[in-house]
């Protein structure tokens, strides 16, 4: 079965509103099993949205629209549909009434705009689950099938988990499942891992379950996406755990984490797990790193603080620069681990974008000098995870 998103509204395509809702969705219908090959943003336009919606019903089983299903006058989705279908709208006064019952049992008064979105195209049905004052609606087209949900985010999901998926799974007549693992990777360029993929990708291909994929995400590194089908989730679980293996034998220790971990996440449970404490040095990164440090490390059990000062670092030169503001950092809480990244002395001439990373881990110090990219708030973010990375390395 093939459904197509499309989004409705002005503010989506003026960048006022950032659509959010069209990527949920898509990662819904598959881990549903569901086939999705287009997502549409139109603006609040009938015969724009007419259009869109003809064209996705012509290559797809089912449609949803997103938006476009609130009490203003450019609210006209539901109008668009009924145009569609060829039938006039009708009133529900049951859902006029629970509509103006949600209102009063807040303290405020239904106003009359708010009856227009109890409209229904004749021959469709209003959704069950309507946790706001708009209706979502069910509209079957001959064998196929267009579902309206509002643009609220909460409401469209929990329109999508109560009815929605469950109907369109049913209808599909399927249990396949899609699911995905992103391997998250440091230290190469996307270019780099495509030639090391180059001839997994060909086997990929040619065998055609699972498939990868790249997305370059700036300070996240490189994401590696691996997709499996299956008709249960168990098989789909083989499938991508035997994929993983696979590519972390292949790319080696690049490969930092799955999924949603991140560098620091990585290494705070790496500093956790070998019961060690951290502090870090921020003459560079500006408290960049601190504040990325405490988001994960919330009660500071494992990070636990910042110096951000260059003083302690003006009278070493080269990379031990960073060893000093480590030291100095390592110190000044009384840790197991101290990290930097900072400057070079402007006497000292070094290229621009260098930095240098200093970590003292017990006993031992160790550094390396890094070339970024950027301006200052680039170079600080790309700092913040070069040097830990650094530590990461180092940890394992």
């Amino acid at each position: 079965m093939r459904c197509e998103v499309v989004a409705i509204g002005s503010e989506l395509l003026l960048g006022q509103i950032v659509d959010t809702n069209s990527s949920w969705i898509g990662e819904q219908l598959a881990m549903f099993g569901i086939d999705s090959h287009f997502q549409t943003k139109v603006g609040d336009n009938f015969e724009r949205m007419e259009f869109c919606i003809r064209q996705a019903l012509d290559r797809s089983d089912a449609v949803i629209c997103c938006g476009g299903l609130g009490p203003t006058q450019d609210d006209i989705t539901r109008d668009v549909i009924a145009h569609i279908m060829g039938v006039e709208l009708v009133r529900d006064e049951a859902i006029v009434d629970k509509i103006r019952h949600m209102f009063e049992s807040r303290g405020r008064r239904m106003t009359d705009n708010n009856r227009r979105q109890a409209d229904i195209p004749a021959g469709a049905e209003p959704i069950p689950h309507m946790p706001g004052t708009a209706p979502g609606l069910y509209c079957p087209i001959g064998d196929k099938v267009i579902y309206a949900v509002p643009g609220v985010p909460y409401e469209m999901r929990e329109m999508m988990e109560t009815f929605i998926l469950p109907d369109m799974q049913r209808r599909s007549g399927q249990t396949a499942v899609i699911r995905s693992r992103t391997l998250r990777t440091w230290g190469d360029s996307e270019s780099g891992l495509a030639e090391k993929l180059a001839d997994r990708i060909d086997q990929l291909d040619s065998i055609g379950n699972p498939t990868l994929a790249f997305l370059a995400s700036g300070i996240e590194g490189i994401k590696v996406r691996v997709t499996a089908k299956s008709e249960d989730e168990e098989t789909a679980a083989q499938i991508l755990a035997s994929e993983e293996q696979f590519l972390r034998n292949l790319l080696g220790d690049i490969v930092f984490g799955i999924d949603e971990e991140t560098m620091e996440t990585v290494v705070l449970d790496s500093l956790r797990r070998q019961g060690m404490t951290l502090a870090v040095a921020e003459s560079l990164t500006g408290g960049v790193m601190s504040s990325r440090l405490s988001d994960i490390d919330r009660n500071m059990e494992v990070f636990k603080g910042a110096v951000i000062s260059a003083g302690h670092a003006e009278a070493a030169v080269g990379e031990d620069r960073g060893l000093a503001a480590a030291r100095h950092a390592k110190e000044t809480y009384g840790t197991d681990v101290g990290v930097a990244a900072v400057l070079p002395d402007p006497s000292e001439g070094a290229r621009r974008g260098t930095v240098y990373l200093g970590i003292v881990l017990g006993n031992q110090e160790y550094t390396e000098h890094v070339a970024l990219p950027g301006d200052r708030n680039r170079l600080r973010n790309y700092a913040v995870i070069s040097v830990m990375n650094f530590l990461r390395r180092l940890l394992s």
